[in-house]
């Protein structure tokens, strides 16, 4: 598995990804922007890293991999774990730029004749923690409509690429943006961050369930494809 980890990291990773990985949270430091809207961009890395610019499903690198001495189920974790990877990088990445964002945002505000116009939409700042939970859970949810789509046949990138960047945006703008506009759910502005904490525990076992799910389905499906 060791082997497969680093053979994803330096052969079938392209360098744009870790570009991307690097570049998108910085969309955080963007005065009044939705911090929600900023964990879609690290869905962009799943097409360059499955099709990869003849490095990924050009240069058949499904296929080779099976014809490596390895379990296909093996093949199916150690991208699972790839994609983990880079999710996680992406979110530790926003969580190291989240005190300077904070502090540009409260300066432009201080010094706005409206600070009501700096206001940031949905979830704030105040509730970064939720929405770390609430993001994690929705990698999860795309992950487990990207891999059984993509594994099925083994190269349905397109489909597999449009229905999970189509649901994680439905997903993350209710959840993020929507949903403290909705009557009585103003609170979540100024949720007790201990609550978010508990919540942040909770979203990374139900994320833990999610994966095993994707695995377990995803696996399946690559058994049968006959290459």
């Amino acid at each position: 598995m060791k082997a497969l980890i680093y053979k994803e990291l330096k052969l079938a990773m392209h360098p744009i990804c870790y570009v991307f990985i690097c570049l998108f949270p910085l969309m955080i430091l963007i005065p009044s922007y939705p911090l929600g809207i900023g964990f879609i961009y690290i869905l962009s890395c799943y097409p360059i890293l499955f099709l990869g610019a003849n490095k990924g499903q050009q240069s058949n690198d499904l296929l080779y991999s099976t014809l490596l001495p390895v379990r296909k189920k093996d093949i199916v974790l150690a991208r699972i774990f790839t994609v983990i990877l880079m999710q996680l990088a992406f979110i530790l990445i926003q969580c190291a730029l989240f005190p300077l964002a904070l502090l540009i945002n409260n300066s432009i505000k201080a010094a706005a004749e409206n600070p009501a116009d700096y206001v940031v939409p949905g979830l704030g700042p105040n509730s970064f923690v939720l929405l770390l939970g609430i993001a994690i859970i929705g990698y999860a949810i795309a992950d487990l409509i990207f891999f059984p789509i993509y594994y099925k046949h083994g190269k349905s990138i397109v489909m597999s690429t449009l229905f999970t960047i189509l649901g994680f945006v439905v997903y993350i703008g209710l959840f993020t943006v929507g949903l403290p506009y909705i009557p009585g759910l103003g609170f979540l502005n100024s949720l007790h961050i201990g609550i978010q904490f508990a919540i942040l525990g909770l979203a990374l076992l139900i994320s833990f369930g999610l994966h095993t799910v994707v695995y377990h389905v995803s696996s399946k499906r690559l058994e049968k494809v006959d290459f």
